[in-house]
């Protein structure tokens, strides 16, 4: 099985060189990146980086307000770079009128992407599956509001008390990458083995539904680099 890496795990490095960074990551064995920002880098360079370090693009976390104020300007950059999984990183869903407003927007903008050859997808946080003043829980009003896909973050999953395998056969129709991330209860992060999150059996859950683990450990402890690596070495020995 092989592995691909959130770039902000790695942030720090990729605001400084992002061409050193991305040889650097696939050096130490992960082959396909999930950007987390494009540090200024038109189209042309993110293909040109990517090909000198033989990666390939599994996704991108980016704002869901890109696609909304510069629908044409944000497909074609990622249609350029070969990306076909948008995955919105998160949003301000905490009121009835908010969550309302972006599920209308998900319903409208889907099919636009889809027309493009691009999926869209929804990275949790634990709060989504926290209990709301109104009633409901963000997540489980996603699922049932929108046809978005999602990119189930099993550590912040884990932290919000949800069991992160039976999360992925729950939502197994509407899932093609997940976020294979360590840390502790309280929402400390950890690389990977460092921390007490059922890795083991997530990975087992992916194969057996055919996703896609992409690892994302962003503590930067004590850098990027150094942390990714460690990761790595625990996927070496146990992936």
């Amino acid at each position: 099985m092989n592995y691909g890496l959130q770039l902000y795990s790695v942030r720090s490095a990729m605001a400084a060189d992002p061409e050193a960074t991305l040889r650097y990551v696939a050096s130490v064995g992960y082959e396909s990146v999930e950007f987390a920002g494009f540090f200024g880098m038109d189209p042309d360079r993110v293909l040109a980086i990517l090909g000198s370090a033989g990666l390939s693009v599994s996704g991108t976390h980016s704002s869901w307000t890109d696609l909304r104020d510069r629908f044409d300007e944000t497909v074609a950059f990622h249609k350029a770079i070969g990306n076909s999984n948008y995955i919105i990183p998160g949003a301000d869903l905490s009121t009835p009128e908010k969550l309302g407003d972006f599920a209308d927007f998900v319903n409208d903008v889907i099919p636009r992407l889809a027309a493009e050859g691009i999926t869209l997808g929804y990275h949790n946080h634990s709060r989504e599956f926290a209990a709301t003043p109104y009633g409901y829980r963000i997540h489980d009003e996603l699922a049932r509001r929108t046809a978005i896909e999602f990119e189930i973050d099993t550590f912040w999953a884990f932290n919000a008390g949800e069991d992160p395998v039976a999360l992925l056969e729950k939502y197994r129709s509407r899932e093609r990458v997940l976020h294979l991330k360590d840390g502790l209860p309280g929402g400390e992060g950890r690389a990977l083995g460092e921390g007490s999150a059922p890795l083991s059996a997530v990975i087992a859950k992916a194969r057996e539904l055919g996703l896609y683990c992409v690892v994302e450990s962003e503590t930067q402890t004590p850098d990027g680099p150094s942390e990714i690596a460690r990761c790595a070495e625990w996927l070496r020995r146990n992936g």
